[in-house]
């Protein structure tokens, strides 16, 4: 069993998609770990230079289909590839996005390798494992770590005998950040043919239609994020006008989009969206753990909120201990009055 492997997404323009390269430097701190390579498949068309934005990111080998078969995305062919590739080199640890794509490829490739799957991460790291029943130990196991039963609790999953083990990730989980001083990856060219048949092309894209999201959390710098404690949906009103006045995004935690307040593309936390801003403010939020792990690495956090002891107030730079409704049209009637 060898190296670490990264399925890489590829979207419009040949362009990487971001939670791949969040992998690729989660992965090369799990290869420096176990002191093995980092390889990364990337399966498309019109890839020239793909190589040199992998190698950014600490890839030692890159496993490159370019072929028109390979673009836009279907299953046959590109699980044909994978599978190939992983019975051929046997890795000890697969990594995909837990997207669209993923969630399709990752069934398919764990069912015909007999590994297991660990669906929807948040977290990887590398530990040991006592088999208590086998009186077993193991070193060196993937700890693939998520939110179980509705998020009330994180399970912490290991796979000690099948190869690979495999987990797909959500996106804005793990940082993306290049390393410094890369060298260029080896670049390996698929022979698409050898691993892709007739029966694999059977699916034929006529045309594709692609819709802008209207709702983009993720990349946000300011966050202003309601719980139920902000009411109503009429409450989220007065949320978005102050979204508008400072120019930022409006997130919700999950009992607030259960309750109808506001849509699920907002939702933050451990079963919706994480997210890294420059600045969150947290309005009737109790701060429940479901929710802080996926903002808890904002720069900066102001609570709003009537409870003074409440949970998130803990983990805010300024906690307003006040009625939500009035806090928050106090803040866009003072900004508008102070800004031209």
């Amino acid at each position: 069993m060898n190296n670490i492997f990264v399925y890489c997404e590829i979207s419009e323009g040949a362009k990487v998609a971001e939670v791949s390269l969040e992998l690729l430097t989660k992965g090369r701190s799990l290869a420096n770990t176990l002191n093995c390579k980092l390889e990364a498949i990337v399966l498309g068309d019109n890839l020239d230079g793909v190589e040199n934005e992998l190698s950014k990111y600490g890839v030692d080998i890159i496993h490159k289909g370019n072929d028109k078969v390979l673009f836009p995305y279907t299953t046959l062919p590109h699980s044909a590839i994978v599978c190939g590739i992983f019975e051929e080199e046997k890795p000890q640890i697969a990594l995909m996005g837990a997207t669209v794509i993923g969630r399709d490829l990752g069934p398919r490739v764990s069912s015909k390798l007999h590994s297991g799957l660990t669906a929807d991460c948040t977290s990887l790291e590398i530990g040991p494992h006592d088999d208590v029943k086998t009186k077993t130990h193991y070193d060196n196991l993937l700890y693939q770590i998520r939110p179980a039963f509705g998020g009330n609790i994180i399970a912490t999953i290991v796979n000690p005998e099948c190869r690979p083990q495999m987990a797909t990730v959500r996106e804005g989980v793990m940082k993306k950040e290049e390393i410094s001083n890369p060298t260029p990856a080896e670049v390996k060219n698929i022979d698409v043919k050898k691993y892709v048949t007739d029966s694999d092309l059977v699916v034929n894209i006529i045309e594709r239609h692609l819709e802008k999201l209207d709702i983009n959390i993720k990349d946000a710098h300011i966050i202003i994020a309601g719980g139920y404690g902000v009411g109503s949906k009429e409450g989220f009103d007065l949320l978005h006008q102050l979204a508008d006045v400072i120019g930022g995004e409006v997130g919700a935690s999950r009992a607030a989009v259960d309750a109808g307040f506001t849509e699920h593309a907002r939702q933050i936390g451990q079963t919706g969206v994480t997210v890294r801003p420059k600045l969150y403010i947290a309005c009737g939020i109790s701060g429940q753990i479901q929710h802080t792990a996926g903002m808890e690495e904002s720069a900066m956090v102001i609570s709003i909120n009537n409870d003074a002891d409440a949970p998130i107030n803990q983990l805010a730079d300024y906690a307003i201990v006040g009625d939500v409704s009035q806090v928050v049209k106090k803040m866009i009637k003072y900004y508008k009055e102070n800004t031209k």
